[in-house]
């Protein structure tokens, strides 16, 4: 009924006139007409008897004052004059001239005298347009406001009230586009007020847009925008039909984790849910591996069907077809032949016995524990009758060769199923509702699944074959030897990938209600055994492992004077190596990806931190004890490279202005670069004394690579899994591997927390936050207006007392003396170091100058 009113209405205008819903045929006779009147021109052969008629534009009322209306005619070069009111009309008509009025409203009393007439009309849009585009104004019969929907084919469908169908071709018409009663292959939108009937199904089949009405009215309320077109992906999907519209949904059978998200997905599809039994309810949506029989005798509006129909609608982006979808009772006769049998109450007869034997292990046999059994080799069944029949006892080493067959076969169907129902269909062009997945995406889920199979289909092939053809003396070990380069080329791009393939699939399945429902949808066949998409994609990391077990012990079970025992050992050498390069390139791959972790953690960090031969070793949170490298009590985080530091502090506000785009989840960096130091400008590494007001300290003693200043950080460890101990002395070593010395507990120097006026008493006090709150705002308007800094003279005679224990060194006399000794000469001083950075330029406003006499530390 609806549609009925849809295709054979007869529409009436404001103005008294008629003109059918389907305006094909009229399309056609103005497109004949527009050639017709193409035709004549200069070359025509009646040219000498009709006269020349030219183009004039008339600028009606309003358009007449508009200067940019004005400014496009100019530019296309078309004539134009002014006209204030209709009585102006007859004086301005003549048949020299091809009149075309522009009129801003098409709601105006003078547009509907000028449609009487049968006058052509356009829109102020259509002549900017063409004068943007360089184009002569186009020829149009029917008012022309502006060329949004220009090219586009629509059909309706579902509308019962007259009036607003009218209205809605209407505004269509004056926005260009063309209108067809028949839906047809030309037809690029069908515009729905319903998700049933007839076109509303050949337009689910065929992949094009169904479309809410709310559509054309959006798309006339931007009318006025010169390069608006209504048909762009983004403006488009706003008002596309959604799969659950006027659907109310309720669900049987389901966990109650599938159901809460099931109903999610159903308001977020356009639809609603309700118990199950409620009357209102369209759909019952059941869980058909669980369900045995429905609770109630449903009613013949409601649809039952399957889970598969609900996640099918999601990713197509429409309303499935129901009837593909049905629930049936499953009564398999097999079935119940073998409850009947199992129940049998009196398992006394022979022959009942037999035949329960006999149903039980057919029933072992199609619940078999892999849901991959290997498919039986064609040249076994056809040569089973000519060849030599195979022996009833086998040898152990022909056991275990049919096992990595068997296990070889059931891996390559895995494979094949992987490609086959996922990556496949997730590549497939033409995709109802658009592409499923990103290309990129795409990529980095399978990797070079491909490639794998290709290589384990011929090793199979390979194993098949001297299965079939077995003997004691074939070679097992040749086939995996073969075939080892390709293993090393394969493997390791996929294996190395696989957290970011399995991050990948997690983040697109929350993100992307389509991939969702993919999922659901394959995963549920018969050839994924009820496996997930992540658990199929990590049978390739474990592949080659259990390859290397087999060999071990099909070369247990191979006599010594069998040429392929030695063979064997190197197959299985083979594998470790290709299992080692996997497991190196995967550390570096680790390595590279912690460092990058590191740059998008710490907000300004240098782009020279990343590097091919850098890895990260350790990373340190502590709390600054001095002035350096940040305020005391800030929190630091330590960053140890194999050559470098990273110092960052906390961030004291995150700022949030800055979102990272649409599909990325990472958080905003929640740490500040201070400083990237090189390892070679760690000159001593200080253990401070426990003291009970001095806990988990330690320094480092830095001297820049220009400067003989030398700079002291003071930190206190807050990082309870990692000993101060251990992390000294790793830090001892990489300085010592970057400057090439080897004893690198020479640069521990054990300190008394006095000596260097280093404490970390009522670190976490309020009070003490507080006060340094106060002391970090103070330093804030006095750095302005501060030119110097007097040292720290306690720090300078502290590390001058220290000398005589650590070199052998007798006491100094005095001041002057030691610092004149000391002044030519340093143990380290020579030795060049190069250096990522220089330290910051407010290392050198904020640093104390340390005497020159604490040389005898570096």
């Amino acid at each position: 009924m609806a549609e009925t009113m849809a295709d054979d209405s007869v529409l009436t205008s404001t103005t008294g006139r008629t003109s059918l819903a389907d305006s094909s045929i009229f399309d056609c006779k103005v497109t004949e007409t527009s050639k017709e009147k193409l035709c004549i021109g200069p070359t025509s052969f009646v040219e000498e008897e009709m006269p020349q008629i030219e183009t004039r534009v008339i600028l009606v009322q309003e358009a007449g004052k508009q200067e940019e209306l004005i400014k496009a005619l100019k530019e296309i070069k078309a004539p134009f004059v002014k006209m204030e009111s209709l009585e102006e009309f007859e004086s301005l008509d003549s048949p020299e001239f091809e009149n075309v009025f522009i009129v801003t409203d098409f709601q105006d009393p003078v547009f509907n005298e000028l449609y009487k007439t049968d006058c052509r009309i356009i829109g102020p849009p259509v002549v900017l347009n063409c004068a943007q585009k360089r184009e002569p104004l186009p020829f149009s019969c029917r008012p022309l406001y502006c060329t949004s929907m220009m090219n586009l084919v629509l059909c309706f469908t579902g509308f019962r009230k007259k009036e607003e169908l009218v209205r809605l071709v209407t505004l269509v018409h004056h926005m260009g586009g063309v209108i067809r009663k028949d839906f047809n292959s030309k037809v690029t939108h069908l515009v729905a007020n319903c998700t049933q009937g007839e076109k509303f199904r050949v337009a689910v089949s065929l992949g094009t847009p169904v479309m809410k009405p709310e559509w054309i009215y959006k798309a006339w309320e931007r009318r006025n925008e010169v390069n608006f077109c209504a048909s762009v992906d983004d403006f488009r999907n706003e008002f596309k039909v959604l799969p659950f519209q006027d659907c109310i949904l309720s669900f049987l059978g389901f966990s109650d984790e599938e159901k809460t998200n099931m109903e999610e997905m159903t308001e977020m599809q356009g639809g609603n849910y309700l118990p199950v039994g409620d009357e209102r309810c369209t759909h019952l949506i059941v869980e058909e591996n669980t369900v045995k029989e429905l609770p109630f005798e449903p009613s013949k509006k409601l649809y039952v069907v399957k889970q598969e129909w609900f996640w099918g609608s999601i990713q197509m982006d429409a309303r499935a077809g129901e009837t593909m979808y049905l629930y049936e009772k499953t009564n398999s006769p097999e079935l119940k032949k073998s409850v009947s049998l199992l129940s049998l109450n009196t398992p006394n007869s022979n022959r009942k016995r037999r035949r329960l034997k006999e149903t039980l292990a057919q029933l072992s046999r199609e619940t078999d524990l892999s849901p991959f059994p290997p498919q039986t080799p064609k040249s076994c069944t056809k040569s089973s009758k000519n060849s030599t029949p195979v022996p009833i006892k086998q040898s152990a080493r022909w056991q275990v060769a049919k096992e990595l067959y068997q296990t070889e076969s059931n891996y390559v169907n895995i494979l094949a199923t992987i490609i086959q129902l996922f990556q496949v269909p997730l590549e497939e062009e033409g995709q109802r509702g658009g592409p499923i997945l990103a290309p990129e995406e795409i990529k980095t889920i399978f990797g070079s699944i491909p490639d794998i199979f290709d290589v384990h289909n011929k090793i199979k092939d390979d194993l098949e074959d001297l299965i079939v053809n077995w003997d004691e003396s074939k070679s097992i070990g040749d086939i995996f030897l073969k075939y080892s380069k390709d293993l090393v080329k394969t493997y390791p791009p996929f294996v190395n990938f696989f957290e970011m393939s399995k991050e990948t699939i997690i983040k697109c399945e929350k993100q992307k209600p389509r991939f969702h429902a993919f999922l659901k949808i394959n995963q549920a066949k018969p050839e994924c055994g009820r496996q997930s998409l992540v658990e199929l994609l990590i049978r390739p990391v474990q592949r080659l492992p259990s390859v290397a077990l087999l060999l071990n012990d099909l070369k247990k079970h191979t006599a010594e004077e069998n040429p392929d025992k030695s063979t064997l050992e190197k197959a299985i050498g083979s594998l470790k190596e290709v299992m080692t390069h996997i497991n190196e390139d995967k550390r570096k791959t680790e390595a590279q990806k912690q460092i990058f972790d590191v740059v998008y953690e710490v907000d300004g960090c240098p782009a020279n931190l990343l590097s091919s031969h850098r890895s990260l070793i350790q990373r340190v949170e502590t709390i600054s004890l001095g002035e350096h490298p940040c305020d005391r009590g800030e929190q630091v985080t330590l960053f140890l490279f194999n050559d470098c530091l990273e110092i960052a502090r906390k961030r004291h506000k995150v700022i949030g202005t800055f979102r990272s785009p649409p599909g990325h989840t990472r958080p905003p960096a929640s740490l500040k670069h201070i400083h990237l130091m090189p390892l070679s400008q760690i000159k001593k590494v200080l253990d401070i004394r426990e003291t009970e007001d001095c806990h988990n300290a330690f320094a480092l003693l830095v001297r820049p690579p220009t400067e003989q200043a030398n700079v002291l950080l003071s930190f206190q460890m807050t990082s309870e899994e990692l000993p101060k101990e251990n992390w000294l002395k790793m830090l001892c070593r990489h300085v010592a591997n970057t400057i090439c010395k080897a004893d690198a507990e020479n640069l521990i120097y054990t300190a008394d927390p006095e000596s260097f006026e280093v404490n970390t008493k009522d670190m976490d006090s309020t009070l003490s936050r507080a006060s340094r709150a106060i002391k970090k705002t103070s330093k804030k308007v006095t750095r302005a207006f501060s030119f110097s800094k007097t040292p720290k003279r306690a720090l300078r005679r502290a590390l001058m007392a220290s000398q005589s224990s650590g070199e052998g060194r007798s006491p100094p006399s005095n001041d002057k003396h030691v610092m004149n000794r000391l002044s030519s000469t340093s143990s380290l001083a020579g030795i060049p170091s190069p250096s990522l950075v220089s330290l910051p330029s407010f290392f050198e406003r904020r640093s104390h100058t340390l005497s020159r006499s604490t040389t005898h530390l570096i």
